[in-house]
């Protein structure tokens, strides 16, 4: 299990508990939790089901703003 931290724009459009649900289905993700106030996103996954990129690719595809 690996943990990964991105941020997100905080004045997102898209709600907490949109964004978790969102990440929570993706197959080899075990956990994620959101923080609106700073966009902070914490994700515990497992590297050999999903990578980095494809978390990413899909908060993008909803709309949402990554950081770098």
């Amino acid at each position: 299990m690996e943990h990964l931290t991105l941020y997100i724009e905080a004045d997102s459009h898209v709600s907490i508990q949109e964004i978790e649900s969102l990440l929570n289905n993706i197959e080899g993700i075990e956990r994620a939790l959101v923080d609106v106030s700073d966009g902070e996103v914490k994700i515990d996954y497992a590297p050999d089901q999903v990578s980095y990129d494809s978390i990413v690719q899909r908060l993008e595809q909803q709309g949402l703003t990554i950081k770098q």
